[in-house]
């Protein structure tokens, strides 16, 4: 390996906070949600950490779903997004597959498929985020039709939160009563928490939760949690400085001379740049750690490079070793900068990157 850009993947991290996770409600169920290639940390290296452990996972769509199941993973997968097109039902089918359906069509697909055994189907409530979902006063009959077609084994019942990562709103109480009440007279397991709503709201636990984010170590929430603060980091970025210059007042630093220093400085050249991930948005003044002393970017990040502050480190060198964010530099905060969440973060990280695990 020459280039020294790295996503190091701590399994055990992975493994601790889906442990977390599922410690609020030991006797139901959770998926471990691993769509978009487990969020950029791989996602055949981490069904298979957690095998021993989870209960099952969450995926985006069929190809997800068919990786894993390729790879020998038998546990339950929920295709989050349903099917596409009819011919996915047949496969859905035979590889057990559990499958959300959020449409009347998708109904009638179902009624009219020719499949070798029965799925179950996961249907999802429109609750007022109006992505995906039946509308409320629908959802009952919707429900009534699904569950009995010779095509459906079983019927869960499902919704999203859309703002459960702020408390102080009542907008998942809102969403919670919403399904609640038709859920009143509908005999089925539930699934409403994902990360947010698995941590902070006790009321939405119930058969299922579908921790996502949190399965990475990266919290949910702006602020302290009790059990966000328990989470720890499962990616961290790192490379090497690459060169070293000394610049004098006046002078500038990368593209468009966005930064430009007020006093004698030493400025360290990393390889990492847009092209790896790395945001090309990330602010001058962004948190880097170079040999574990707090440092931050200047410049604008270029595709391959970025540039950072070494006055501050006068024994950092060229090999110096740079954590972009991870165990010691909370993705969280990094993405603060870049006008973003640790959710691009992780997910944009490209090939190029060496993954390292651990």
């Amino acid at each position: 390996m020459a280039r020294a850009a790295t996503a190091t993947i701590n399994l055990d991290a992975i493994r601790h906070n889906y442990l977390l996770a599922k410690s609020v409600a030991p006797e139901q169920g959770a998926l471990a949600i691993i769509k978009a290639n487990a969020y950029g940390h791989g996602a055949v290296e981490v069904a298979n950490a957690l095998s021993k452990d989870v209960d099952g996972f969450g995926v985006a769509c069929i190809e997800e779903a068919v990786e894993l199941r390729e790879a020998g993973i038998r546990l339950p997968i929920l295709l989050l997004e349903g099917f596409f097109t009819p011919d996915e039902l047949p496969i859905i089918s035979d590889l057990d597959l559990l499958c959300a359906v959020h449409s009347a069509e998708q109904i009638d697909i179902i009624a009219n498929a020719q499949l070798n055994k029965p799925i179950t189907a996961w249907l999802k409530l429109d609750n007022g985020m109006h992505r995906l979902g039946i509308a409320p006063s629908e959802y009952k009959a919707a429900f009534t039709k699904l569950s009995a077609l010779p095509q459906v084994e079983h019927v869960v019942l499902m919704s999203h939160f859309s703002a459960a990562d702020e408390p102080e709103l009542s907008t998942t109480a809102e969403q919670i009563n919403l399904l609640d009440t038709l859920a009143a007279e509908l005999n089925a397991p539930i699934s409403m928490a994902n990360s947010a709503g698995t941590l902070e709201h006790a009321n939405a636990r119930r058969d299922w939760q579908r921790p996502g984010i949190i399965l990475y170590g990266a919290t949910p929430f702006a602020g302290a949690h009790p059990l966000a603060d328990q989470l720890k980091p499962a990616m961290t970025l790192s490379s090497e400085v690459i060169a070293v210059r000394e610049i004098q007042p006046g002078e500038s630093v990368g593209y468009s001379a966005t930064w430009v220093c007020d006093r004698p400085t030493r400025v360290g050249t990393v390889a990492m740049g847009y092209a790896d991930g790395y945001p090309r948005h990330a602010k001058n003044g962004t948190p880097v750690l170079v040999d574990g002393h707090k440092s931050q970017i200047i410049g604008r990040v270029s595709m391959d490079m970025l540039a950072v502050d070494l006055t501050d480190i006068p024994d950092a060198n060229v090999g110096s070793y740079v954590e972009l964010w991870g165990e010691n530099l909370p993705a969280a905060e990094v993405a603060a900068y870049c006008d973003t969440i640790p959710y691009t973060l992780f997910t944009g990280i490209t090939r190029r990157v060496h993954k390292k695990y651990s």
